[in-house]
């Protein structure tokens, strides 16, 4: 049997790289769906400090609440749930943070991985429709290339 150290160390790095996943497919599906009415001020212009968007934090908040509630019953859940926070942490830090600026940090990089997040990021913005953008991740961005492309070809990216 694996040490408990073992299982966080595994099971709270693969959570982070999940949820980049699942957190993509809801953006694609969900926000940019049936959650359009909530995620459309994300997409409106205009600086704001709070959006009707920013429910969905909430949500996946307490989802991670329930996990550690049932970590009580299922211990394995309870790397689950930090895995869940770490997320939650990168996303504000990277994507409300650097890429919106809803948080004060100094200047975004000029280069490297941050800038490519910011720049799909603003090319996911490029469309202010509910349909036909690019890019639904938070922690990871395409080649730029690649999206412009996607962009100009105008075919609903869903």
């Amino acid at each position: 049997m694996p040490s408990e150290w073992l299982i966080w160390a595994l099971v709270v790095p693969a959570t982070v790289v999940a949820m980049e996943a699942v957190a993509s497919l809801v953006h694609r599906y969900v926000m940019h769906g049936f959650g359009w009415s909530w995620h459309r001020s994300h997409h409106e212009p205009g600086p704001s400090r709070l959006e009707r968007n920013d429910l969905f934090a909430v949500v996946f908040s307490l989802l991670s609440v329930l996990l550690f509630i049932a970590a009580d019953r299922w211990p394995v859940l309870r790397p689950v749930g930090v895995g869940l926070i770490v997320y939650g942490l990168l996303y504000a830090i990277l994507h409300d943070g650097l890429v919106h600026r809803r948080v004060p940090f100094v200047k975004p990089p000029r280069s490297g991985y941050v800038k490519r997040l910011i720049q799909a990021h603003r090319l996911h913005h490029a469309v202010r429709e509910r349909q036909g953008a690019v890019s639904y991740g938070f922690l990871y961005a395409p080649a730029i290339r690649t999206l412009l492309d996607q962009l100009r070809s105008g075919r609903d990216q869903r």
